[in-house]
């Protein structure tokens, strides 16, 4: 049974099966139900194929083709097992094809190719193979392993490769010969094609490592906005669903704690310069953080591609580096700020206000500008004469100018 089958192939022994039915009466077609599966075998996937072979048994269809297209397996084996054995004992037959062009099925997805009763393959396609180290094999190899069964350009073709085979004394009957002379061939019939629900699809790809990261940090950087804003907002609302479904994914899959560790460090450095309003040792130790935690966030050779990698990493720099201060120059730089006290405040430099700088009052650095033509040295006493937003107008204790506001008043 396990031989290569081009297109023309593919039609070629069932036509001759439909021929001989010509004379005599017709056989019923056996409805073909396609489900497609996509991504991570996760939960939601396992539910999904046990539904349908349910509803298959129900409908009474003739065969259930699972196209798939999946890079590996996170649920444990107790559930895997569950899931391939509904499939060896469902009462309807079962098929598996992986495709289209560029899927495949490997580490551990391939149990479903395993657990099918006809198996195929689209060109440039993987499927796992027994043997150390989790290897696949391309079309050729498989069929030839007898790994599956034949190989399919389109689903369609595979479809039609079923056209009489055989299974418990009885021979499916899924396509019918259309055309005329040379343009005869054998065509699917009573095909439906069923995908996951809209609610399955959306914790499906919530369950996703890529999306799952992106989650996460948008739901840590949304969950930071709101800490320097007063009362919840849209963006505290969509940080709430963000932390769901990120909670979901991560809980799925596998996920390193040390990752997920280091990633709320990072968030909590870049949170403590935001404060400061001065990007400094903070900023670098959240970064590095971040980065590292990214990195080490899935176990069991599940990993995020360098282009999540780089959108993450760039737009939270991106968020705290550029929209946070300003979004908190904006929101601070009311009288409603509650600092006035500091007005008369003494401190020292820590760097050379000329005419920026960052000064500590209170042992607490603070974005600092002197409000004075005199500058100030790093280690100078200086005081607080007013506050802009998150940044002090200081003045030196002794030797400065006169300000311009004091000139003109003489």
């Amino acid at each position: 049974m396990a031989v290569g089958l081009g297109a023309a192939a593919l039609a070629g022994l069932p036509l001759a099966a439909a021929a001989q039915d010509e004379g005599g009466d017709a056989a019923a077609i056996d409805a073909v139900d396609v489900i497609e599966v996509s991504g991570l075998v996760d939960p939601v996937v396992v539910d999904f194929i046990g539904d349908r072979l349910d509803g298959a048994e129900r409908d009474g269809t003739g065969v259930v083709v699972v196209v798939l297209d999946s890079t590996g397996v996170v649920v444990d084996e107790e559930a895997l097992t569950a899931v391939t054995e509904r499939m060896a004992s469902a009462s309807v037959p079962v098929a598996a094809w992986i495709g289209p062009s560029g899927s495949r099925a490997v580490n551990g997805a391939e149990a479903l190719v395993a657990a099918a009763d006809f198996s195929g393959m689209a060109p440039r396609t993987r499927v796992g193979v027994p043997g150390p180290g989790r290897p696949s094999a391309g079309v050729d190899e498989a069929v030839r392993a007898g790994v599956v069964d034949v190989s399919a350009p389109v689903v369609g073709d595979f479809i039609v490769a079923l056209e009489g085979r055989a299974l418990d004394g009885r021979a499916l009957h899924v396509a019918e010969v259309v055309g005329e002379g040379e343009d005869r061939r054998l065509q699917p019939q009573a095909v439906r094609f069923f995908k996951l629900p809209l609610v399955a699809q959306l914790m499906h790809t919530a369950a996703s490592p890529p999306v799952a990261y992106l989650l996460l940090t948008a739901a840590l950087a949304l969950l930071v906005f709101e800490l320097f804003t007063a009362g919840v907002g849209i963006a505290g609302v969509i940080g709430a669903g963000c932390v769901v479904l990120a909670s979901y994914g991560l809980d799925v899959l596998p996920v390193s704690r040390w990752g997920l560790a280091l990633v709320l460090v990072g968030m909590f450095g870049f949170a403590v310069d935001v404060q400061t309003g001065v990007p400094r040792i903070w900023t670098a130790i959240g970064t590095l953080t971040f980065v590292t935690g990214s990195l080490l966030l899935y176990e069991d050779g599940v990993a995020l591609s360098w282009i999540t990698l780089v959108l993450a990493v760039g737009g939270i720099l991106l968020f705290m580096l550029g929209g946070m201060p300003a979004m908190v120059r904006s929101r601070f730089s009311t009288p409603t700020i509650g600092r006035e006290w500091m007005i008369g405040e003494e401190g020292v430099a820590r760097t050379a206000v000329a005419p920026d700088g960052t000064v500590d009052v209170r042992d607490a650095p603070w974005r600092a500008r002197t409000n004075r033509a005199t500058p100030i040295a790093p280690g100078d006493p200086v005081r607080v004469a007013s506050i802009d937003g998150l940044v002090l107008e200081v003045e030196p204790l002794t030797g400065a100018a006169r300000d311009h506001r004091e000139r003109s008043a003489h």
